[in-house]
This record gives C-alpha cells, structure tokens and sequence, in this order.
C-alpha cells in the first residue's frame, strides 16, 4: 500500500510541479511532510540540502531519497523517481509533435510569458518555506550563509569547495 501512495504521490508532484525542482519543493513538502507525514520539515530541509549537492535535478533527487527512506529499501527509492518523471515523459511524448506546429501561435505563446513569472514565485515560495525559523535561521547559519555569499560572489569560490567548506563550517558551529 506504501509503494501505491508513494507513486500516486510523486506521479502528482510530477504532474503539476511545473517549472523543474525547485517550484516542485513546496508542492513535495506538502505531500510528505504535511498530508502523509512520512518525513518531519527538519528531515525535508535536510534531504533538500543534500538534493542540491548531489548531482541531478533536485526533484528527482530528493524523491529518491524520500522514497528510500519512506520504504526503507531501494524499491521505493525507483519508485518515487519514476513517478515524478512519469508524467513529464508521457506529456512531452504526446505534445512533441503538436508544439512544433503551434509554437509560432500567439497564444501559445503568451502562455508560456504567464508561465515565466509563475514559476520565479513557486521558487521563491519554496526559499521562504526552507526558511522555517525553528529549523534553520540563528546566527551560526547566517554566519555560513553570510561567508558563503562573500566568498562566492566576491571571491568566485569554487561550488565545490563551498559546499566542502560550509560542510565543515556546520560540523565545527554545531
């Protein structure tokens, strides 16, 4: 019954997190953390942090591991990672054809115009959900994200290394 609610699920987060990841995070934190409560919102932001490290789009990432620590087995981890690429799959299969012909359309489009906008508001809606006080806003954390943000726009740190150097900024402040 897990696997079922895990695909019906994702294949929803797939199905209108339109926009690519990180408009997707509001709509995943609502399902597993507030309608299933599979996960708690410090676990959420955790995988959250760990999804943008790792290599891939950040949907498909965090799905992943969710699905494997829902189940606890590597089942659910293919699982929720086919669900939330099943639905963009079937629709780009479908509309391939047809969007080549109506590309030029007007309306067609102004839609994707209203689209733009749409999706800077879900990505900013998904930053100030991260930004839960309880969880990750006291001095230490903006002490790292102040560095972070020097060093990176000042000083062009390496990602990489930013990511290795806010890892041991948190393991030697917490």
């Amino acid at each position: 019954m897990i696997y079922l609610q895990l695909f019906i699920t994702y294949f929803k987060v797939g199905l209108f997190g339109f926009g690519g990841g990180y408009p997707m995070l509001s709509l995943i934190q609502h399902e597993v953390v507030d309608q299933h409560g599979w996960i708690t919102q410090q676990e959420f932001t955790d995988i959250v942090a760990i999804s943008q490290m790792t290599p891939g789009p950040i949907g498909i990432n965090s799905a992943t591991y969710i699905g494997y620590t829902v189940t606890n087995n590597i089942f659910g981890s293919a699982i929720a990672s086919i669900a939330v690429c099943l639905p963009s799959f079937i629709i780009v299969l479908a509309i391939a054809r047809i969007f080549t012909t109506f590309r030029s359309n007007k309306y067609v489009d102004d839609v994707f115009r209203g689209l733009r906008p749409a999706t800077v508001g879900l990505i900013a809606a998904a930053a100030l959900l991260l930004m839960n006080p309880e969880n990750f806003i006291d001095y230490k954390s903006i002490i790292i994200f102040g560095a972070s943000f020097i060093l990176t726009l000042f000083y062009r740190v390496h990602p990489i290394l930013m990511i290795i150097l806010a890892g041991i900024s948190g393991l030697l402040l917490y």
